[in-house]
Formats: structure tokens, C-alpha cells, sequence
């Protein structure tokens, strides 16, 4: 500026050759962004573009030709129209990876959903008498086929069935006491807390033993008139190794008999598979908890199981009952794309091919064989610019708080070495973007999660890069 109360002369004529705003409306429109994105979003668009380059000029640039204003208004609309919740390649490895949406979901259970988001269905609507029914009937049969349970119950996520539990089972007329193993009081994902889920529920939390080691024995001295739930929670996010001891869940549950209190399990990713057979290890199944005889089992829809969001409440039909009438149920229940989501996942455990067709399973399943296969096909289909990768042995994980400290074998194509941070955002700017990982400042491509039909475009984002 001249003399600081307006542009110097020579940003004043330079202000003056940048198009107007019905210019770049009108080149907005001989595309079809109007039709696309609506005329305000379009106008707002054109205002930001042409207020950047103001503010450039006013700091000494040139003005910009007006074609390149156009491209860069254009190039905007169209990053607009991709919107922000995009399809991503997911080549990092993690296979519930919470920050890309967790569970993939199956062919069967997208199919499912979409069906369910069509039309009007029988969602509380009983067909044989002609009346209302109950939205819970559509997966609670399959739930306790498949765990052992009396009833069961879904709502919005686990966290909400955990809520729900403590809430439901401790009412009365005075605040609940939940007892809890000091050393399971677990940060979940995203600053979670389970004291602060216990908090909200209404009841007052105790905690029993110590960080490293809690035995029956702390629960029944801590018990007492207002002691209402015993709450065990699995470590599914970390590890106690060592000088350890807990109350295994047979015992908390012949305490809560003897005084008449309610047991929740607290599962967190929960599965109903057995684990060990992938060489995962051993992780508790959602069966053995049901057997071991807790009231109420938790865990999530969305992790091990391999279906849509979701947190399911199984066990005894008594407490299954409680927390069906608690008000608390309207706020967290789900809706009929995901019971309609659920209830197709449940079908793949039922026919016995869960392994094979959702998702999660088959990425967890896959052998170290077709792993390698699968990159040195990314690399021949890069072409000759690709030899400079290399093909290394690595680990995947499991993620989404599931299995810690357990990785599996697999398979990497490893690019060259340097400008990582560069590389690893040039992949995220592709269509579709490309998620990958660094080791040892090299960017690398994990084969375990990338899904069938997304070899071409991981073979594309290669050649690109390396170009």
C-alpha cells in the first residue's frame, strides 16, 4: 500500500485486470458445477478464489491471466464435488483401522443396507397380526444362536452399550456402586475413558486391587449395601505382563450370585471366531463369556465381528429385559440400514463362511504367499520404473484397539528411501487416495488391506509417483 489507507497505484491496476465474479460463474456453469453443487456453493467458491488472489496482488504479485483463474476456480468445484467423505485405498496394513472407517464391510451386507435404505420395510411393523413389533427382533435371534445367549440388544456402538448396562442395571433408589479392577479402567480410542463412561451412567465407580493385581477377595471386602453391578473389563487395547493377577470372570460371577448383584463383561472388540487359529493367539470369544455366566455381555459390531456400527448387549434374557425398558434405549438405538447391516453379517457366522467373505476375516486369513504375489503383480503391472522398489518382509496389524502386541507376516513394497512426508501426501492426493505408512523414512504399501479391484489403481499411484 502507498501511503496505508489503500493499494499502491500499481496494485490498483493489476486489481483491476482480475475477472469479475459473473465471469467465473459463467465458466462454472459451461462445466455443470451449478447443476452439480448448487448456485451458492458455487458463488461462495468463486468469492474465496478471487479474494486469495486479491490479497496476492496486494502483496505484490501479478494479476493472474483469467484462464488460470478459471482453472484454479474450476480445479476447486471439482475437489468440492468429490465431497469429504471419499473411497479410500487403505495400504497401511491395519485392518480395522478407526481413522478409515473400521470394518470394511461385505458384498452381502453393503447389498443389505442399501436395499434397507430403499422404500419402506417391516421395521417395527409385526406382518403376521398387523401391529407393532420390535426393531431389536431382527438380529437378536441370530445373536443368541451364535453366542449362547437368552436375548441380546443393539445400539449405536459399544461405548453406548456399556452406558446403557451400568445405567439399566444399576437404577434404584439410590446411585449404583459399580466395582472395577483398578487396573482395567482403559482409555479407549479418540480420549475415552471408561470412568468417564460409568460417570455419565449415573452410578458411583469403586475401584478395587491395584494397577497389577486384583483378587476376589478386593471385590468382596468393597461390596456393600449400595453395590449394585461387578464390572470386568477386557484389556483389548493393551497388555499386563508380569507381576500380574485378576479375577478371572467364573469368580466375579459366583460372587454376584451369592449377594445378588449383576455382572457386565465389558468385551470391548469382542469376536466369534476363535483367534488362534489365525495365528492370532488367544482372545476370549464372545461364547466363552456367555458360558462363563455373565448378566450382560458387550462388545462392538463394528471390529472382529466385521459389520456396521453397532454394540451389541447379549446374555441373561432377565438383564437383556432391564435395559429394553430403560428410557436411555430411544437416544442410543439403531436404525434399519444397520440392523439390516448386522443382520447379514450374522448370516456369514451362520453359514459358516465368515473367514472367507467379510472382510476383516479374509485380510486377517491371507497367507504370506499371496501376500507376495500380490505386490511383485503391483510391480510388474508399474512397469520398469518400479524395479527401483523393493519387496520386504513386515508386519500388519490387527488395530482398532483389537489384539495388542500381536502382528502378522506380510509382504511390502517398499519404496526408495527419502522424502517420505512428500511422497506419503502425493498418494493422499490422488483419486482415490492412496493411505500408506513409513519405515525407516521409506514409504510402504502393506498388501494385507488393500480390498479386491484396487490392485490397478495402487499399480497406477507407483507409476505415477515414481515418474
Amino acid at each position: 500500500m502507498a501511503d496505508g489507507t489503500g493499494p499502491s497505484p500499481q496494485a490498483a491496476s493489476e486489481l483491476r485486470k482480475l475477472q469479475s465474479t459473473d465471469r467465473l460463474l459463467r465458466a462454472a456453469e459451461r462445466a455443470g458445477f451449478s447443476a452439480r453443487l448448487g448456485h451458492g456453493r458455487v458463488v461462495e467458491a468463486a468469492r474465496q478464489v478471487l479474494d486469495r488472489y486479491r490479497e496476492m496482488v496486494l502483496s505484490g504479485a501479478p494479476a493472474p491471466e483469467p484462464a488460470e483463474l478459471e482453472r484454479t476456480l474450476l480445479a476447486r468445484l471439482e475437489e468440492d464435488a468429490r465431497g469429504t467423505l471419499r473411497q479410500v485405498i487403505n495400504a497401511t496394513g491395519v485392518v480395522i483401522h478407526t481413522n478409515l472407517g473400521r470394518a470394511p464391510l461385505s458384498e452381502e451386507t453393503a447389498a443389505a443396507m442399501a436395499h434397507a435404505s430403499q422404500g419402506y420395510l417391516s421395521l417395527e411393523y409385526d406382518l403376521e397380526k398387523g401391529t407393532r413389533g420390535d426393531r431389536y427382533r431382527h438380529a437378536e435371534a441370530a445373536l443368541c444362536r451364535l453366542t449362547g445367549a437368552e436375548a441380546a440388544l443393539a445400539v449405536n456402538n459399544n461405548a453406548a452399550a456399556v452406558l446403557l448396562a451400568l445405567a439399566a442395571l444399576g437404577e434404584g433408589a439410590a446411585p449404583a456402586e459399580v466395582l472395577v479392577s483398578r487396573g482395567q479402567l482403559v482409555e479407549i480410542g479418540g480420549g475415552f475413558r471408561i470412568p468417564d463412561v460409568l460417570r455419565r451412567s449415573g452410578a458411583t465407580l469403586t475401584e478395587v486391587g491395584t494397577t497389577n493385581r486384583t483378587y476376589l477377595s478386593d471385590f468382596e471386602q468393597a461390596a456393600g449395601e449400595r453395590t449394585r453391578i461387578l464390572l470386568s473389563v477386557h484389556r483389548s487395547n493393551f497388555r499386563l505382563s508380569g507381576f500380574v493377577h485378576e479375577v478371572a470372570l467364573p469368580e466375579l460371577v459366583g460372587l454376584a450370585r451369592a449377594r445378588g448383584l449383576w455382572v457386565v463383561d465389558d468385551l470391548g472388540s469382542g469376536t466369534l471366531l476363535e483367534t488362534a487359529r489365525f495365528g492370532l493367539g488367544a482372545e476370549p470369544t464372545v461364547q466363552e463369556r456367555i458360558r462363563a455366566g455373565a448378566d450382560l455381555v458387550t462388545f462392538s459390531g463394528d471390529k472382529l465381528l466385521g459389520g456396521p456400527q453397532a454394540g451389541i448387549l447379549a446374555g441373561r434374557r432377565e438383564a437383556v429385559s432391564v435395559a429394553r425398558s430403560h428410557p436411555l434405549l430411544r437416544a442410543l438405538r439403531v436404525d434399519k440400514v444397520t440392523l439390516a447391516g448386522l443382520s447379514a453379517t450374522l448370516a456369514h457366522y451362520e453359514r459358516g463362511e465368515a473367514a472367507e467373505r467379510i472382510p476383516v476375516w479374509r485380510a486377517i486369513a491371507r497367507s504370506p504367499e499371496s501376500l507376495r504375489e500380490q505386490v511383485e503383480g503391483w510391480r510388474a503391472m508399474a512397469g520398469a520404473a518400479a524395479m527401483v522398489c523393493e519387496v520386504i518382509e513386515g508386519r500388519s496389524e490387527v488395530g482398532g484397539g483389537s489384539l495388542p502386541e500381536v502382528s502378522l507376516p506380510t509382504s511390502l513394497m517398499a519404496f526408495p528411501p527419502g522424502g517420505a512426508d512428500a511422497r506419503l501426501a502425493r498418494l493422499r492426493r490422488r483419486d482415490p487416495p492412496v493411505i500408506a505408512r513409513i519405515e525407516e523414512d521409506r514409504v510402504v504399501l502393506d498388501p494385507r488391506t488393500v480390498l479386491p479391484g484396487e490392485d490397478q489403481a495402487v499399480a497406477a499411484a507407483i507409476a505415477a509417483e515414481l515418474r
